[in-house]
């Protein structure tokens, strides 16, 4: 009987068994599994940082009392100057004279002989250098001096975006124009130069390249009558032709080596000035000059000076410092008269 009872004790235990095990079969395959959840991009709040700041100390007046008062001022940040192309070429390298410029090329005038040269073949912008094949071109075309020209919104500098005193609509002569062109380097009477040729500024810069290969200034090419354009580039031995062809004008001369003039373009009188500071120094004998300045060009200057005796003619490009040029050519100067006079000897 207790025999009985084990087996059938053992045979429920087994159909328990067999009968749980598929659904436990079931619902352990029916259990999803943990799903992988990408987490979330950790995102870092940028938070702006406030300017540098500094204490500054200052004495004030109160009721008849000296006060200081403490101010918590703002530091402007430092931009770092901005590369000319001179840079870019590599050109920046020391020299005998201890100059400023990345080129620089200096020829007596009447023999051709090549006095002091650094870099004198690189083609680089020249920037209002330009202005002076401008003037050649006006002056050669033979265009009515007396003719009043108009600046027009063409004339704004969309280029550099610099101003200018000359207002759309002012009105002044070609002669005027050229005059303030070429002394103060105006750009807006460059471009109304420009304009008023004879089939229009493209027609005028093709002739300024025509001109140039006339004179075989073979680095040279221009886009433009101002010089804001970074493309108007020439060699500085190219600039020396260039000089020298624009000496053959009066007009130019004087234009070039006034140190100030007065136009009136409608309204209250506007007094220019020279942008060359040596031209109103007495110690300095100048028949021509011109300067520039765009960031890609740096300081340049062309000049035409006499030097004991000696007709000199000096190209600076690419100086770096707003007085830096005329520095170099006081240096260039210093050598010819005391430090190597032997260079000017027939």
């Amino acid at each position: 009987m207790v025999k009985f009872a084990r087996k059938a004790a053992h045979k429920a235990l087994v159909f328990f068994t067999i009968a749980i095990l598929p659904a436990t079969l079931v619902l352990a395959q029916a259990t999803p599994t943990k799903k992988h959840v990408a987490k979330k991009p950790v995102v870092h709040k940028v938070v702006a940082r406030s300017p540098a700041t500094k204490l500054v100390r200052h004495t004030v007046m109160v009721n008849g009392k000296r006060r200081v008062v403490i101010q918590r001022v703002a530091i402007a940040p430092v931009i770092p100057e901005r590369l000319s192309a001179g840079d870019l070429a590599g050109l920046h390298q020391a020299d005998a004279l201890d100059l400023k410029s990345n080129v620089a090329y200096v020829v007596d005038q009447a023999s051709s002989k090549v006095l002091f040269e650094k870099n004198p073949d690189v083609a680089l912008p020249i920037a209002s250098i330009t202005k002076l094949m401008t003037s050649l071109v006006v002056v050669e075309a033979n265009q009515d001096m007396d003719e009043m020209i108009e600046v027009t919104n063409e004339d704004i500098d969309k280029e550099k975006g610099t101003g200018s005193r000359l207002r759309v609509g002012a009105k002044l002569s070609r002669a005027d124009m050229l005059h303030i062109a070429l002394m103060s380097s105006e750009n807006r009477a460059a471009s109304a130069l420009g304009r008023n040729y004879p089939g229009g500024l493209p027609a005028f810069v093709a002739a300024m390249n025509a001109k140039a290969a006339q004179l075989g200034m073979s680095e040279t090419h221009y886009v433009d009558s101002s010089g804001l354009s970074p493309h108007n580039v020439a060699s500085a031995r190219d600039l020396v032709k260039l000089v020298n062809a624009a000496y053959q004008q009066p007009l130019i001369r004087q234009y070039s080596t006034d140190a100030k003039y007065v136009v009136e373009p409608g309204g209250r009188p506007l007094q220019y000035s020279t942008s060359n500071h040596l031209v109103a120094n007495p110690a300095w004998e100048i028949g021509l000059q011109k300067t520039g300045y765009i960031t890609e060009a740096g300081r340049c200057m062309v000049m035409q000076a006499m030097i004991e005796g000696r007709a000199i003619v000096m190209v600076f490009l690419d100086s770096k410092g707003k007085y830096s040029r005329q520095a170099d050519a006081g240096r260039i100067r210093k050598w010819l008269e005391t430090l190597k006079p032997q260079v000017l000897a027939q």
